[in-house]
């Protein structure tokens, strides 16, 4: 409408007739073709002013693999000033309403306040059940986004896929089975409320809802190898004192780490733990690295030798000492070109040693037979 305007008005072509139109009018037939979604903008300042007066809560699942408690459920609660999360897993739906009503009442006495307002999407875990009849009783104002506009109830929509990002990272980086997936989220949401800012406050989520400044000293390296000591079990005089475990995350109410036992199969948090954060991946690159530049210069030290001994020779007995050279060269040059794997990657100088050692049987065994 508009470009036909302007076509008609500055007389841009011909034979077109200079027409008036009514721009406050809806045309029903562009809006049958073009409509399309209205845009949600974010907002730049904090539209609360305490923790807990606003929480958004959603969920997510099923997940394709159980976790190692046969949870295939999260349920995610974000405080609207603080951003702190809380992250609950579940077996079915239906536990949300148990779940959330027993860190309501620990909240609540913890940060001696009330929760405000709640807002949702229309899931029917939300919707019916017993939250209806719980925020009557308690006088808290339930919000529900509108049907298939979950951008209302964006700052927990945006926090799950921040978590499975997160999640699917770190497991591939371990190298983990994704039964793990609910000790990954859960480090994954203890670590962000710690490090991450807020917003417009220039704090951590921590710092906001607890009034003082997180220590992160203790953390260590997601997956990483440790030993814990055995206090759990009674050991004869020559038993190992420790066993090799995983490094899965921190407990939420003790003061102690989550590792996976390998031996016994189960998590434990213990205290008693001497990590190994060395990365095993970069180490093992770095000596097939330095093993192959090695057999590259032995590559090169055979040709040399190969070309010395390839000179004219006028003596006979030259003549035979030149031709078991030139086999003792070919042989070398026969062993490197097999392009072996290292025995052992993590240590070149053995490596080095079992080479030059296979090199010169091989040089004994042709100058004696």
């Amino acid at each position: 409408m508009d470009l036909i305007e302007k076509l008609a008005k500055k007389d841009l072509v011909r034979g077109l007739p200079k027409l008036k139109f009514l721009k406050n009018k809806v045309c029903d037939a562009c809006q049958f073709g073009k409509q399309v979604k209205i845009s949600f903008k974010p907002k730049n300042f904090v539209s609360t002013h305490k923790p807990l007066e606003l929480l958004h809560l959603d969920l997510f699942g099923p997940t394709q693999y159980a976790s190692l408690g046969g949870c295939k459920y999260a349920f995610v609660i974000v405080d609207d000033y603080s951003r702190f999360t809380w992250v609950l897993f579940l077996v079915h739906k239906n536990e949300a309403f148990e779940k959330f009503v027993k860190l309501f009442s620990k909240i609540q006495n913890l940060l001696d306040t009330k929760i405000v307002r709640l807002r949702s999407d229309n899931g029917a875990e939300f919707k019916f059940g017993g939250f209806p009849d719980f925020c009557d009783h308690n006088g808290i104002f339930h919000e529900f986004s509108v049907v298939r506009v979950p951008q209302q109830n964006g700052v927990v929509e945006r926090k799950n896929r921040t978590f499975q990002e997160t999640a699917r990272t770190m497991i591939s980086e371990c190298d983990l089975l994704q039964c793990f997936w609910a000790e990954t989220v859960n480090t994954a949401c203890y670590v962000m409320n710690r490090v991450l800012l807020r917003s417009s406050l220039n704090k951590t989520p921590y710092e906001l809802i607890f009034c003082r400044k997180p220590v992160v000293s203790y953390f260590k390296i997601f997956g990483c190898k440790c030993f814990i000591l055995k206090i759990k079990e009674n050991l004869e005089k020559f038993d190992k004192k420790s066993d090799e475990e995983i490094f899965l995350g921190y407990s939420s109410d003790k003061k102690a780490y989550r590792v996976y036992n390998r031996r016994t199969l189960l998590i434990e948090e213990v205290v008693h733990v001497t990590f190994d954060e060395t990365n095993d991946v970069i180490s093992k690159n770095l000596c097939e690295e330095e093993d192959a530049g090695i057999l590259k210069e032995l590559e090169k030290l055979v040709i040399h030798e190969n070309h010395q001994e390839t000179t004219p020779s006028v003596d006979v007995n030259n003549h035979q000492i030149d031709d078991e050279k030139n086999e003792d060269a070919q042989c070398r040059h026969l062993f490197l070109s097999l392009k072996l794997p290292p025995i052992f990657p993590f240590n070149f100088s053995l490596n080095f040693l079992l080479i030059f050692a296979f090199q010169w049987l091989l040089t004994c065994s042709l100058i004696f037979f």
